[in-house]
């Protein structure tokens, strides 16, 4: 509140128009000019307030940083960052049926990708080897430098040992086993994405079972029992040692769970690619990775012949795909 010298000469009570000036009101200094700040003493209450309003703020603070340690950090603007995806599919094979359908799969992963800002490296039918070098050069790529994720996806026939090559007649072999694609990509082969999500989605058949089995509702499984290792010498050993994880942030889904089938329409493509694009288009907005892969599985609950399951994933904090979340 402002007031005029010639106010303060006669001592008129600003606030209430009487005669001299109220309790708590303090003067400033005429040097200050010709006009001078009314300043109250605060009350304890507004005091208190204000304390409280400050302590607030900081937790909202620590609430938010807390929030972004669990988070994984997505590079902005949108327009600095290179992300890219690899994207191989074999349709022909030497020995084994063609996979019909599996263009229409391709079509809309890649729209899929494109439209979460990822750049896709498309190869098709490779044999294992082929498909090992192809890793390996993606795996080398620059751009990864300036990418905040990566997907891995890859289409083919399966076994229960890996993925079918286009040279592939049997479980033994042109296949690609599992363990090699984590192996290109883990925090020892491929620095560039350390501490970067890398999400490997994988649709093939892994056995030749329907994956569905006949149940009486009445009927309740046991759970088994959890059991931990952790010790506090292991977790002070922990501490002491400057090591990351050689593999770390992985996220993988897979089409069917081991020894199943993997159902494909020749017109439509495969359910499970048909069913994790209408999830990641509904719902990536607002969904991190691993509840969108939920979203995928329960999608299945009306076929039970196929279930997709969630494996060797590594994640450190949740993922999302667009920024603000």
């Amino acid at each position: 509140m402002w007031i005029t010298s010639s106010q303060l000469r006669s001592g008129t009570d600003i606030l209430g128009g009487e005669p001299g000036l109220p309790a708590g009101i303090n003067l400033l200094p005429n040097s200050l000019g010709a006009s001078a700040m009314v300043r109250p003493h605060p009350s304890p209450e507004a005091l208190q307030q204000t304390e409280n309003r400050g302590s607030m703020k900081l937790h909202w603070r620590v609430g938010q940083q807390g929030r972004k340690k669990k988070i994984y950090p997505i590079l902005l603007p949108r327009e600095t960052r290179t992300r890219r995806a690899l994207l191989i599919c074999n349709t022909e094979f030497e020995y084994l049926s063609q996979r019909e359908g599996a263009e229409v799969d391709v079509k809309e992963m890649t729209k899929l990708l494109e439209g979460l800002g990822y750049r896709v490296d498309f190869h098709e039918n490779l044999t294992s080897q082929e498909m090992d070098v192809v890793m390996k050069d993606f795996a080398g790529h620059k751009d990864h430098l300036t990418s905040d994720s990566t997907f891995l996806v890859f289409m083919s026939h399966g076994r229960r040992t890996g993925l079918c090559g286009t040279k592939s007649r049997d479980e033994t072999t042109d296949i690609l086993s599992l363990d090699t694609i984590y192996e290109n990509f883990n925090n020892k082969h491929c620095k560039a994405l350390i501490g970067k999500p890398k999400v490997v989605i994988i649709q093939s058949c892994r056995g030749d079972n329907s994956g569905a089995v006949l149940v009486s509702d009445s009927a309740i499984s046991k759970m088994p029992a959890l059991s931990s290792d952790s010790t506090n010498a292991v977790k002070q050993q922990c501490r002491e040692l400057r090591l990351i994880h050689l593999e770390s942030d992985f996220a993988t889904l897979y089409s069917s769970t081991p020894d199943t089938i993997s159902w494909r329409s020749p017109v439509t493509g495969s359910i499970f690619i048909q069913r994790l694009v209408e999830q990641f288009r509904s719902h990536a907005f607002n969904s991190d990775l691993q509840e969108l892969f939920r979203k995928v599985q329960r999608s299945f609950e009306d076929f039970p012949k196929q279930l997709p399951t969630q494996e060797r994933t590594t994640m450190l904090r949740k993922f999302y795909l667009f920024p603000g979340h």
